[in-house]
């Protein structure tokens, strides 16, 4: 019998498991867009792409809060990647559930990328800036016409070239995976702040994690900023810790961030291949 909070996961490739954890309300393929870049110029790594509940192809089976998704996340992980070693990677709230299966599987975890990480999940306790453009143009702004503006958000170079990319990623990627989510039972869940928050344990200043960490974040990112996520290098002392000027939540857009992206990306995976060649 087929198991009904099984997650849907895009698979690519064979080697070493890459689990890949997407933010709220979107899904493993747009992660997929972004990375798979990467490893096509790379062989010996299987990127799991999972849908977490509610999201992409996977049903809400019933979640009523972030720690029921983990409950169903590690289920995941027990099944389909357990007892290879592995990796992780996450985006936003995805970063947040990376942290903490690469706490509760340590020993067999041998990195851990976030991007654009979700630290402080309550919204009033975030440390962050009004939103400032590192490029601003309000007369461009203006001749798009209120709506586009509104649909947008907050564009951080405003430049016609950075948001003619800006836009189609918006409306080729992420919009279609938002709508596609089950909103009315993740909304319950990212309204309540007693809902949306793990209570699971994560690496700490006392229990560091000591293999190789990437913690990628965007100046101009008014959803979870940059400065929440300056703290966790002291849980995590092999981390590299990157505040990209003219990126926001939703990096890499333009072809500058993806060039940086990817070095950076290629970088990390390179720094854990040196790792586990010299494990004990």
């Amino acid at each position: 019998m087929a198991d009904s909070h099984a997650l849907a996961a895009q698979i690519e490739g064979q080697g070493l498991p890459v689990l890949v954890i997407h933010g709220w309300e979107i899904s493993g393929a747009v992660e997929a867009h972004d990375l798979e870049p990467i490893f096509d110029n790379l062989n010996g790594y299987r990127r799991v792409y999972v849908d977490l509940p509610g999201m992409g192809k996977t049903p809400a089976n019933g979640i009523k809060s972030l720690g029921d998704i983990f409950i169903q996340l590690s289920a995941f992980v027990e099944k389909h990647i357990l007892p290879s070693r592995f990796v992780v990677t996450g985006s936003s709230c995805g970063a947040y559930f990376a942290r903490a299966i690469a706490y509760k599987y340590a020993e067999v975890v041998d990195g851990l990328l976030l991007r654009v990480p979700l630290v402080e999940p309550e919204n009033s306790k975030r440390d962050l800036d009004d939103f400032t453009p590192a490029i601003g143009d309000e007369k461009l702004l203006a001749s798009l016409g209120d709506a586009e503006v509104e649909k947008l958000g907050d564009v951080p170079v405003q430049t016609s070239e950075y948001i003619d990319v800006f836009r189609r990623r918006l409306v080729d990627i992420v919009l279609p995976a938002v709508e596609a989510s089950d909103s009315a039972v993740l909304g319950a869940i990212r309204n309540d702040p007693n809902l949306y928050r793990l209570s699971v344990g994560m690496h700490s200043t006392e229990t560091p994690f000591l293999k190789p960490t990437l913690i990628l974040t965007g100046r101009q990112d008014s959803v979870v900023g940059y400065r929440d996520s300056w703290p966790l290098l002291k849980a995590y002392p092999r981390a590299s810790y990157v505040a990209l000027d003219r990126a926001d939540h939703g990096l890499p857009v333009d072809k500058h961030e993806t060039n940086l992206f990817r070095a950076l990306v290629a970088n990390w995976l390179q720094r854990v291949e040196e790792a586990r060649r010299h494990a004990g």
